[in-house]
């Protein structure tokens, strides 16, 4: 029997609402993050108005291919039979979620919460799913006036289709042309601003040797907030020396900040100018970073090196976008990996000229955005006859090229989350839980480590996990990882993407935000300092978990 028109566009909306139930209920399972009630209405309605397009998509597929249209039941009858159970279903989920949330806290070590919130949740996730709506609405009136007029013209598929790539064109040239550019150009004035402005508490070094110091060739405003910061932190001498009962040397950092020259290369030689000015190349130590997309370098990492290797150390970085690291990787993906290979032309160039018996160890360090940059900065084939020693490389997005070649050709039986490669002798990878001392395996010249956390979904986001599930899914699984985590197509790919924007919540050791004291099993298998004993490491840890939970 024909179908009437209202009939069937309810058919249709019924439909795409049993789909956006469905997808609904299945995105408050758990992932890799904790999700307050915000971030889960968010997600949640996102997740429904997929759904409920896929839904629409599916009967118009059907539509559009000329098969034979299914009997159509009383209307009254027919919407209670599809809501009904959806309603029954997304209760039960809802109901779960709570026990869900708390399986992933409890392995964070997180207070369990004792409810939900689904009233906020539900309203989030109706707001949320209302926009999309809304913005689907617009493209299918759009789509729909284009096939109109094409119709008059060519045959009606034919028109179907051009009608809705003109509205695809259309609606991405005004997201990408017009808003998504005036939105980042806001971005990035604001945070332009704010790189600029000077902490009160962040005073000028009076120190000639310090960076932004009257005697730098990097002026102190010139560092940028992150810089400033960096180059004022960090142990003294004095410090390390009372831990380690030893006279110990001031490290030197250096930092040059965005606005401190025009191009990337000439921002590069100051940097390689001011290490010659403090004498870095004297140092035991020096290590070529890459800061994140704000320009922010993680204390962790560095403060726990310049300890281990009793201050005799030196680390440099350059600035190279002002954006928060996702949004520099989306917009200005070349920009780091630009200023990383600039970066390390310089430092490199000149330490390959000196002694090899008297110059420093040279490493690479980066995190996030960082470490894919820093993967970036140096070809191989360019220092295999003079290499440098090694790098620690920490929650590697996955867009990482030689992360993901690494994890793919991994040993058989190792699990993705803590691969095993080759035979070790170069790349190890390291979690909580430190790996780095493999049975057998014997260091070669260059120490490459990777840290990450299986909890990570800046790591472990895949798009791929729209259609399959991703191979750190399989058991055993990661030991942060919430047994109750089930692969659903197109869910989880959603999950992981809103846990990839929430990835530094997570308390320190766990999702994004690395620990002081992985970072120093870590160093100590990269940079093998001398003289440490286990007792001595075990201090070291004490100390920096007592620092770093108050900050």
């Amino acid at each position: 029997m024909e179908i009437s028109r209202v009939g069937k566009w309810s058919y249709l909306s019924l439909s795409g609402l049993a789909v956006a139930a469905l997808f609904f209920s299945f995105s408050l399972t758990p992932s890799l993050m904790p999700r307050s009630p915000f971030v889960q209405g968010a997600l949640s309605g996102t997740s429904a108005a997929c759904g409920y397009f896929i839904g629409v998509f599916a009967v118009w597929l059907w539509d559009y291919l000329e098969l034979p249209s299914p009997p159509s039941p009383p209307g009254r009858i027919w919407t209670a039979c599809v809501l009904t159970p959806c309603i029954v279903v997304s209760t039960w989920f809802l109901w779960q979620q709570t026990t869900w949330q708390n399986s992933i806290r409890g392995l964070m070590g997180m207070e369990p919460v004792a409810a939900a919130d689904p009233l906020k949740l539900l309203g989030v996730a109706l707001l949320v799913f209302i926009a999309l709506i809304a913005l689907g609405l617009l493209f299918s009136r759009l789509s729909t006036s284009s096939y109109v007029w094409f119709r008059r013209f060519i045959p009606r598929r034919l028109a179907r289709v051009i009608g809705t790539l003109l509205a695809i064109m259309l609606f991405w040239s005004v997201a990408e042309g017009i808003f998504f550019k005036v939105a980042l150009r806001v971005a990035d004035s604001s945070l332009r601003e704010a790189d600029a402005l000077i902490d009160d508490n962040t005073p000028e070094p009076t120190d000639p040797a310090k960076t932004g110091s009257a005697a730098s060739v990097v002026a102190w405003k010139q560092l940028g907030r992150q810089g400033r910061h960096f180059i004022t932190s960090g142990p003294t001498g004095q410090d390390v020396g009372e831990f380690l009962h030893v006279n110990a040397r001031d490290p030197i950092r250096v930092y040059v900040g965005l606005n401190a020259a025009e191009t990337t290369e000439e921002r590069a030689k100051l940097a390689l100018a001011e290490l010659k000015r403090q004498g870095a190349f004297d140092r035991s130590v020096l290590i070529v970073i890459v800061p994140t997309g704000t320009g922010w370098i993680d204390p962790a990492a560095i403060d726990t090196a310049e300890y281990l290797h009793r201050g005799d150390i030196a680390s440099v970085a350059l600035q190279y976008s002002y954006l928060v690291s996702w949004l520099s990787l989306m917009v200005e993906p070349g920009y780091g990996s630009d200023a990383a290979r600039a970066l390390f032309k310089e430092v490199y160039g000149y330490w390959s000229t000196l002694p090899r018996d008297h110059r420093p160890q040279l490493y690479l360090h980066g995190l996030s955005l960082g470490a894919l940059n820093s993967q970036l900065s140096a070809n191989l084939y360019d220092v295999i006859a003079d290499p440098f020693q090694g790098a620690l490389w920490s929650g590697p997005p996955y867009s990482s090229a030689t992360w993901k070649s690494v994890t793919e050709n991994r040993q058989a039986g190792s699990p993705a989350w803590l691969p095993r490669f080759g035979n070790g002798s170069i790349i190890r990878f390291t979690n909580q839980r430190n790996a780095l001392n493999i049975p057998g395996a014997v260091w070669g010249p260059i120490r490459v480590v990777f840290l990450q956390y299986a909890s990570d979904p800046v790591t472990f986001f895949e798009w791929r996990s729209f259609y399959r599930k991703p191979d750190w899914l399989v058991l055993p699984r990661g030991p942060d990882v919430s047994p109750s985590f089930r692969w659903i197509p197109i869910i989880t790919m959603l999950q992981l993407g809103f846990d990839s924007m929430i990835a530094t919540t997570s308390p320190m050791g766990y999702g994004h935000v690395y620990a002081p004291q992985h970072y120093i099993d870590a160093w100590l298998a990269v940079t093998a300092p001398q003289g440490w004993s286990a007792d001595d490491v075990q201090r070291l840890k004490a100390l920096f978990s007592t620092k770093f939970k108050h900050l």
